[in-house]
């Protein structure tokens, strides 16, 4: 077991946060770009992207900006809830592609709900493809101690705009697009065991640089800088470096957030994975050894969106009725910096 995992398990289990999601909704990239149409693009022979990538169909926004994404998928998530913007006591953001440095996204899907939002409290939640992960555990404690009643949570990501098609493993596997869930803290009519059993974060900055956009912030300023701002905008991955990380630490990571939720392997229902990659996916699948009914998988269709991808991939869970009442659900994750995320709920 590694020090984190041996760390993580002698941690106190937390015990069941009361959670309810109430409703959810998602907001998808006006245009569609087919991996077919990528080949014929950039030259390659018929085939190519998809099977470099795993990804048949990908949403890229040029349109709307994610705030805007990010708004649609709010809306979708209230009305889904039969709620109004006036019932939610919290916006929280998550989002690794800001709309610009300053302020927060949260404030800008804010300003796009419009008049209804005005007073209500917003903030973002910067973790890159963990973000909904980080705000969902936030979120609940904040309920939990009282401090919110309901809390709206909105990831909405492009990546399209700062890819570099010279690097076909790393850019072809995006898509854009935004979801929203509006929780609380459950009520009478909520199961008494439902909630959030045990959530887990961990980081190992080796691989820091593993995946980045250099520029954005005060470090590469073109006031700083000599050198062309454009390629410091542009994503950049080491897939192999990121995938040995995370196949050296996930297992026993796995392992440690379920013996805080008290729960063996199997006793999970249902796993719900940020899709990173197809290769990542696979491999957990191989990892839990779980078949592929229990392990929700939209990648072909949408890729990775980032913050937006878990949040996605739940929502569509919840849409075709592989989530039910009284699951355990496995939440899990990778992200920049790079980082491992996990939540066990009992739906």
């Amino acid at each position: 077991m590694s020090v984190m995992a041996s760390s993580l398990a002698m941690l106190p289990a937390a015990g069941l946060r009361p959670l309810r999601l109430l409703g959810s909704g998602t907001a998808g990239a006006l245009d569609a770009v087919t991996s077919a149409a990528l080949d014929a693009r950039l030259g390659l022979p018929p085939g190519s992207v998809e099977k470099r990538s795993g990804v048949q169909v990908r949403g890229v926004e040029t349109r709307r900006s994610a705030a805007e994404l990010g708004a649609a998928a709010a809306r979708e998530a209230l009305a889904a809830a039969a709620l109004d913007l006036t019932d939610v006591d919290l916006l929280m953001a998550a989002s690794a592609t800001m709309d610009q440095a300053m302020p927060c996204n949260a404030a800008l899907i804010h300003r796009e709900l419009g008049a209804a939002a005005r007073g209500l409290p917003a903030f973002d939640v910067g973790a890159s493809c963990l973000g909904f992960l980080v705000a969902l555990d936030t979120a609940t404690a904040l309920i939990a101690a009282g401090r919110y009643r309901r809390v709206l949570i909105v990831a909405a990501d492009i990546a399209s705009c700062g890819l570099d098609w010279d690097h076909l493993e790393a850019s072809a596997i995006f898509g854009d697009g935004a979801a929203a869930f509006v929780i609380d803290g459950g009520g009478s009519g909520a199961a008494p065991s439902a909630g959030l059993l045990a959530a887990a974060f961990a980081t190992y900055s080796e691989g820091a640089h593993f995946c980045e956009i250099r520029g954005g912030g005060s470090r590469y300023h073109p006031s700083r800088i000599h050198e062309p701002f454009a390629p410091l905008a542009r994503f950049r991955m080491d897939g192999q470096a990121v995938f040995r990380l995370a196949a050296h630490h996930l297992g026993d990571f796995i392992d440690a957030l379920l013996a805080r939720a008290g729960l063996e392997r199997q006793a999970i229902d249902l796993v719900v994975p940020h899709q990173a990659s197809r290769h990542g996916l696979d491999f957990l699948r191989r990892l839990l050894r779980f078949p592929a009914a229990r392990l929700v998988d939209i990648f072909a269709t949408h890729g990775n969106q980032v913050a937006a991808s878990l949040p996605s991939a739940l929502h569509a869970a919840r849409a075709d009725g592989r989530l039910q009442a009284g699951m355990n659900v496995l939440l899990i994750g990778t992200g920049a910096g790079v980082s491992f995320g996990g939540l066990v709920l009992r739906s």
